[in-house]
């Protein structure tokens, strides 16, 4: 029996402090609101109960971001995309931010499982004034484990319409793909960080942001994996080869955490989800 389940979070800047509206069809729900660093910004941990998807499985996701608004959101775990026996399983998330509005998308990882047939959509309408720092960190198989990543999918599709877009599709029987050092060169995890504005951002600004993410990538074990660029002057992305999860999340929450402070002059407080 295929789970659809749809999830609405509505933030709004009211009385100095971020609210956050709810509103779930489904197996998908926002625990409570949590404000470790203060009522400027709300966090908010997602729950799918289930666990994971299998095919003919969606979730939609919806979230706008009031003027003034600042959220941030994660997970609990790990999204898993089980075994497809033909249909493919997906996750839509589609967020609208207003002007001087804030948002950060920092879920964990999403893990691939053998003869999966996955599909991660994200789409971004950003008002002018808008930002917005976000990841995505898939892991392909679970080399750890001796469970491989040798049948099924992965169409990873990230948007900002008329901005960005980076559409990819990983198949694991595409042993050039999966394994050339023109590919993946055998690394099982596939990690990325994104800053986003909704209009071209000062050339210092963007600049400095690179160089604090270089910085941070040359002194790190992955560096000959990864690497920082900005595709146009509203976009800044980092990219992440690794074997596993672990040192590709250690070094995006790394570069987090000096974005954060660059953009926006905010210490990272990282959600205490992350620590259980």
């Amino acid at each position: 029996m295929a789970w659809h389940a749809s999830l609405e979070i509505d933030y709004a800047w009211q009385g100095q402090r971020t609210v956050a509206h709810f509103l779930h069809k489904g197996p998908l729900r926002v625990l409570q609101s949590l404000y470790p660093e203060g009522d400027a910004i709300c966090h908010n941990v997602l729950v799918h109960p289930p666990g994971g998807l299998v095919g003919g499985d969606t979730l939609d996701i919806r979230i706008k971001g009031g003027d003034g608004s600042h959220g941030l959101i994660t997970t609990p775990g790990a999204t898993r995309f089980y075994r497809s026996h033909g249909e493919p399983a997906l996750q839509r998330t589609h967020i609208t931010l207003s002007d001087q509005a804030r948002l950060e998308w920092l879920p964990l990882e999403t893990i691939c499982y053998n003869h999966c047939i996955a599909e991660n959509h994200l789409t971004l309408d950003l008002a002018p004034q808008a930002e917005f720092i976000g990841w995505d960190i898939s892991a392909l198989g679970l080399p750890n484990a001796h469970q491989p990543f040798d049948a099924g999918s992965l169409l990873q599709h990230i948007e900002v319409p008329g901005v960005w877009l980076e559409r990819g599709l990983i198949k694991a029987d595409d042993q050039r793909l999966m394994d050339s050092p023109l590919g993946l060169a055998g690394q099982r995890c596939v990690a990325s960080l994104f800053f986003v504005s909704g209009s071209k951002l000062d050339r210092t600004r963007r600049e400095r942001a690179l160089d604090l993410a270089r910085a941070l990538i040359d002194t790190h074990a992955l560096r000959p994996m990864a690497g920082a660029t900005s595709p146009n002057e509203q976009v800044i992305v980092v990219r992440v080869l690794a074997p596993v999860v672990e040192p590709a999340a250690e070094l995006l929450r790394g570069i987090w955490t000096a974005w954060r402070h660059h953009f926006w002059n905010i210490s990272a407080s990282s959600p205490r989800i992350w620590s259980m």
